[in-house]
């Protein structure tokens, strides 16, 4: 038996990731829910957005078989599976249609966690005590959030910047705690694991591509800011357009700098030193929540689905740290040369989709056709990164290379009123 179509609805959660695959068997259908979160959502969307997209889930899948996905606990991508006491919520609709699987990646097995109280003692591992550092991570941006509220020597668009990246690496626990006892049988899964999805889905073949362990890839631990090579930093020759004026400007000594009038409270020879304290105090709160989010990015599940001639990339949030494992693996690389439908990676920002990755696609071109690659895209504009820094989700250049060589969705161009996207493809 194998399924001869896949609809993958694309839901409108704003800045997050929720896509419901839906495999037609002859006579059944079977259903995997991959992330359910969000972190901020369009104007004229519904406040009780991740309710209605729940129950729209629950209409689908009544009945049927259904495995859930959390590639990983970013809020974007799972605040979704959250449940409220004895209220009514997203995540206990989702928990009531009893999925019987969830697949995580193997950073959330909370054995690891209760091992990993320290430095390494004897007989715990490596990978142990990196979940240890993420959960003391989390704490560390429990109370940059709380600090970002408190304070008010922040400029707007800092505070925006920390807001949503502290919140989003909060710890999510009530949706964690949902997640971990939603369905009988849960999987942890690293690189090249084998998975329950494909007794769920006969037929279907389904390779872990990320994220490794550290024993097979130490890069996950360590985060890289710019890479030419890899990252939709710049067009093609943006910066000899600049001119050279403005591609060789000079940064300036005290970039930020100004002067603040204090009252009374500090001598006037001091202020510029207190100015001084603040803005360095700023940009250590901005490190560290964006060493903590690339981190979790690089947790990311990366998932091939293979169907006959058909293949079907699902990355999460992956960054290059995690991709470069999968990258350096030629029969993987060959796999991926096949790719059909690609769902984008982090929004769109410029470092989850690899250049090497994006020119291995032999689907990729310029002209419409019934071969060519698709690619969907969740995301909103305006909530993640700087255009001045060229930083911005979703990033201008990929989306242009999206556009311009696959058939390209993006829930930006949701109406208000509209709940998903479906995309089909034929499976015979």
């Amino acid at each position: 038996m194998k399924p001869n179509r896949v609809v993958i609805t694309s839901y409108q959660v704003g800045f997050g990731d929720c896509f419901l695959l839906s495999f037609d068997y002859p006579n059944e259908k079977r259903h995997v829910l991959i992330d359910f979160g969000s972190t901020g959502l369009p104007d004229g969307v519904p406040k009780n957005q991740l309710d209605l997209i729940a129950s729209n889930i629950a209409e689908r899948t009544k009945n049927q078989r259904l495995a859930v996905v959390a590639t990983h606990r970013h809020k974007d991508h799972i605040s979704g599976f959250a449940t409220k006491k004895q209220r009514p919520s997203s995540g206990k609709t989702i928990a009531d249609l009893k999925p019987e699987l969830v697949l995580q990646p193997w950073t959330e097995d909370p054995k690891l966690a209760v091992n990993a109280r320290g430095p390494l003692p004897p007989g715990t591992s490596l990978a142990a005590h990196h979940i240890s550092s993420l959960a003391a991570m989390q704490q560390a941006a429990g109370a940059i959030f709380s600090e970002v509220k408190r304070v008010r020597y922040l400029s707007p668009s800092l505070r925006r910047e920390l807001s949503f990246m502290g919140e989003n690496n909060l710890a999510n626990l009530e949706a964690v705690e949902n997640l971990m006892t939603m369905s009988a049988t849960r999987e942890y899964a690293k690189a090249g694991d084998k998975t329950a999805l494909e007794d769920l889905l006969p037929g279907v073949k389904v390779d872990i591509l990320g994220p490794p362990s550290i024993e097979q890839s130490e890069k996950i631990t360590k985060q890289r800011s710019r890479d030419q090579d890899e990252f939709w930093h710049l067009m093609a020759n943006a910066a000899a357009s600049l001119g050279p004026t403005k591609a060789q400007k000079v940064a300036p000594l005290f970039p930020g700098f100004t002067v603040e009038r204090m009252g009374s409270h500090f001598p006037i020879d001091a202020r510029w030193v207190v100015s001084q304290a603040r803005r360095l105090r700023s940009d250590q709160m901005l490190r560290l929540v964006r060493i903590l989010d690339n981190v979790l990015n690089n947790t990311s599940l990366i998932l091939l689905f293979r169907c006959g001639s058909k293949s079907l990339l699902f990355p999460g949030d992956a960054q290059i740290e995690n991709w470069s494992y999968a990258l350096s693996q030629a029969a993987v690389r060959e796999k991926l040369k096949k790719v059909d439908l690609y769902k984008v990676g982090h929004h769109g920002s410029l470092n989850a989709t690899p250049k090497s990755l994006w020119d291995l696609f032999d689907r990729r071109s310029d002209e419409n056709g019934p071969d060519r690659l698709q690619t969907l895209m969740s995301t909103m504009a305006h909530k993640h990164g700087d255009e001045e820094r060229r930083t911005e989700v979703p990033r201008r250049t990929l989306v242009q290379a999206l556009d311009r060589q696959s058939a390209f969705f993006t829930t930006q161009s949701l109406k208000g009123d509209e709940l998903f996207h479906e995309t089909c493809l034929d499976l015979s």
